[in-house]
């Protein structure tokens, strides 16, 4: 029984070095931070922009409205509520942290806040 034992505990050790070995998991990422000089980098805004081309205004619209998701007010939004939004999704929208990078969502978020975004 003890020998069992043993080679059960031994077995499964073996098992989850040899997982780990075959690639590190996946690392949380840290939650973003909006400091003013981020938020009105124009390189950041301008790759917020590129990313909203590309993906978002097919359900925004060009501006944000019309489109077939909701209007964006962005002055009722803060930088972490947009991100977290991009990120995870609300109801139809998808999330898109399989898709972008965080620096891109976050850039996202600094262009819907910015003055060149206008809804």
């Amino acid at each position: 029984m003890r020998k069992s034992l043993a080679f059960a505990a031994v077995s499964l050790l073996l098992v989850s070095v040899g997982a780990h070995a075959q690639g590190k998991p996946a690392e949380e990422e840290k939650p973003p931070v909006f400091e003013k000089a981020f938020l009105e980098d124009p390189a950041n805004i301008e790759m917020g922009k590129q990313v909203w081309q590309q993906q978002c205004r097919h359900c925004h619209g060009a501006s944000a409205y019309p489109g077939k998701a909701p209007k964006l007010v962005p002055g009722r939004m803060d930088a972490d509520f947009i991100y977290d939004r991009v990120t995870y999704g609300f109801r139809k929208m998808p999330g898109w942290k399989e898709v972008f990078s965080q620096q891109q969502r976050m850039a996202v978020a600094a262009y819907i806040k910015s003055h060149e975004f206008s809804p």
